[in-house]
């Protein structure tokens, strides 16, 4: 007895405090979460601003591999860069972890194309910070971590 008291006490403050919980998790946020995730690669293949702009608020902030800091302008204005040129970007092991209106989406990338006429692939990790307001899902922030380089930038 004294023990289911004490479980119910943990769960309660485990509430309070945000903690997520994987399995109670709306499948239908999930899906559409991950369903974002594919939509801003593709609008990064096709170096499709607009597409993007509807998925990040103006406070966007973004975190590169290489340390650098980009607000939205300045990632969209990246995006749109001619001399990079994916030809394949793909999510693995992607995990979303829930709270009330937030999730984290955790996962690993792999891109490859060429920059400035030179090839490059690159496998790394990433986490985005969506948040749902107005209706809609937006990332605030991404970051992305490089675990390896196959050719140099």
């Amino acid at each position: 007895m004294k023990t289911t008291g004490t479980f119910c006490v943990l769960l309660f403050i485990s509430s309070l405090v945000g903690v997520p919980n994987p399995l109670n998790d709306s499948t239908a946020d999930q899906t559409k979460l991950i369903a974002l995730e594919n939509a801003w690669n593709q609008a990064q293949l096709h170096h499709d601003d607009r597409a993007l702009d509807g998925l990040i608020p103006d406070t966007f902030v973004y975190t590169d591999y290489d340390g650098t800091v980009m607000n939205k302008a300045q990632f969209l204005a990246d995006l749109k860069d001619p001399s990079y040129r994916a030809t394949m970007i793909a999510n693995e092991n992607v995990k979303v972890y829930s709270y009330q209106n937030v999730a984290i989406v955790i996962g690993n990338y792999h891109t490859k194309g060429t920059y400035k006429r030179k090839p490059f692939e690159h496998y790394g990790r990433f986490t985005d910070t969506w948040i749902y307001r107005d209706n809609k899902w937006q990332c605030v922030a991404s970051h992305t971590n490089l675990i390896k380089k196959g050719a140099e930038f």
